[in-house]
């Protein structure tokens, strides 16, 4: 379950303006003084590193490394920081592509978070099936448990045809069946599971495979990305909710006949892009986004 917006507050962080869009009851500088078991986490997404064009983000080099930058200035650090894919951006030349992530990597090196965990994207993994995203980033999909819930981090995009596949199925009902029918599960992915915009590639060839084993359990959230813009969907009991790109902004799913990024408005710069953290209130089974749309300082 989610808290959404009903109060805006702005404040200042790493020298660059955020807005900080909130629900909650007591505020510190940082946002709510965490209830007993509570925690938050932040996740970015859709960083592609090594993109390039200017009329769609002059400040491609820059957006990343504001972000890290913002989240290293928060008062309260994070329990974990998750990219959610979409790492870098595609190539077909391999030593590119190394280098892409090798520097990606030496950014996010920099956080002060102890805790950086990544999930790769089609544009990290697909061509090679994610060869050259395990060298440096480890598992295509793995599981890790913190303070009572379970995450589920999963691969929906190392296979071209954008599956999950039976073998990994296969792996989640084996991980799930050692799990308690009421426990908080958090799934982490890049793409949708539902069918959003198929013609979009905003979908899983076998989502509903994986959202029919993710329904056995009674309070189950999806946090993804992919589509580069905040969504917020239920199949059943699970919700679903999208994450902002950093690196360009993309149309409302059906709006427009064809998908497209969204070009750089300088009248209105870093409109669309963001990051967020969710705060886990882990008793009430209850999870508050907050987001964070980057801006000028």
């Amino acid at each position: 379950m989610i808290d959404f917006v009903n109060r805006r507050e702005f404040i200042k962080l790493a020298g660059m303006g955020v807005a900080v869009f909130v629900s909650r009851s007591t505020v510190s500088a940082n946002g709510l003084e965490h209830e007993n078991g509570s925690f938050y986490f932040v996740q970015l997404s859709d960083t592609h590193w090594g993109f390039n064009r200017p009329d769609i983000n002059p400040d491609s080099q820059g957006t990343l490394k504001k972000a890290v930058a913002a989240v290293n200035g928060l008062d309260e650090q994070p329990d974990f920081v998750v990219f959610s894919g979409d790492l870098t951006q595609t190539t077909d030349d391999r030593t590119v592509r190394r280098d892409r992530m090798a520097e990606f990597r030496d950014i996010v090196s920099q956080l002060r978070v102890k805790t950086v965990r990544f999930m790769p994207g089609e544009h990290d993994a697909s061509l090679d099936r994610g060869d050259a995203y395990q060298e440096f980033f480890g598992d295509l999909h793995y599981v890790f448990d913190h303070k009572n819930i379970h995450f589920i981090a999963l691969d929906n995009v190392s296979d071209p045809m954008a599956a999950v596949g039976e073998k990994q199925l296969d792996w989640l009902q084996a991980d799930l069946k050692q799990v308690k029918s009421d426990a908080r599960i958090v799934v982490l992915t890049h793409r949708p599971l539902f069918d959003l915009a198929p013609d979009w590639d905003w979908a899983t060839r076998d989502g509903a495979e994986v959202i029919d084993v993710l329904s056995q359990h009674s309070n189950v959230t999806v946090l993804y990305g992919h589509i580069h813009q905040e969504h917020h969907h239920m199949t059943g009991h699970i919700a679903h909710h999208a994450a902002r790109s950093l690196m360009w902004a993309l149309p409302e799913p059906g709006s427009v006949a064809k998908k497209a990024q969204i070009p750089w408005n300088a009248a209105e710069p870093y409109k669309g892009l963001g990051f967020r953290d969710v705060e886990a209130r882990v008793a009430q089974g209850r999870y508050s986004i907050q987001e964070f749309p980057i801006s000028r300082g």
